[in-house]
């Protein structure tokens, strides 16, 4: 497959000008700091633009316009999805990651691009819970344990955003052993396996 270049990236999701500077700081530094630290898989960042930034970028769709939210992303790694919807105006986001030069890394993005976004340099569960809208996270945990991690933050109108490889419906099979929930399903545009869960009503 060819790689993704930021014009296609920009054309695609229609990409304000202004916007798409932000994104073009990202990439610069995800460029940068990858030569240090093991921010994403190496094969993946030839292709940076559909592997991570669309990948991400297309939560978008599953996220309300036109009020202030506030979005926790658990397991953020390098931003994403976290930096990538603050940066598309998703609302207030934030990032929560255990490994200190990961989260160095995300605060450099946020204070080189203006952004809307928190950093939390711990693990979730030590954390004060505060009531979110949006809870997402892109390969951390398996469902099961998404939601155990972040059911104090969970009010009865908070919705999950989980993007799941090849393994989703096993995951969904053994978390409804532990929990009722609402689930709806879409695949990936940008990841032949993979699939968006998105996820209301839980109750445990």
């Amino acid at each position: 497959m060819v790689p993704m270049t930021a014009e296609d990236f920009q054309n695609r999701l229609n990409v304000p000008r202004e916007t798409m500077d932000k994104f073009i700081i990202y990439a610069a530094l995800l460029n940068k700091w990858q030569k240090s630290i093991n921010l994403v898989s190496r094969s993946t960042l030839s292709d940076m633009w559909r592997r991570h930034f669309y990948d991400c970028a297309q939560l978008i769709d599953y996220i309300p316009q036109g009020k202030e939210l506030v979005i926790l992303d658990i397991g953020s790694g390098a931003g994403f999805p976290g930096l990538i919807l603050s940066m598309m105006g998703a609302g207030q986001v934030h990032l929560v990651e255990a490994v200190g030069k990961k989260c160095a890394f995300m605060n450099q993005v946020i204070r080189e691009t203006g952004i809307n976004a928190t950093v939390h340099n711990e693990r979730i569960e030590n954390m004060t819970a505060f009531p979110v809208d949006i809870i997402t996270s892109r390969a951390c945990a398996d469902l099961q344990k998404l939601l155990e991690l972040s059911a104090a933050f969970c009010t009865e109108n908070t919705h999950y955003i989980f993007m799941k490889g090849g393994r989703w419906q096993e995951e969904v099979k053994s978390a409804q052993k532990k929990y009722s929930f609402n689930v709806k399903k879409q695949a990936s545009k940008s990841e032949e396996s993979g699939m968006i869960l998105s996820l209301s009503n839980i109750k445990g």
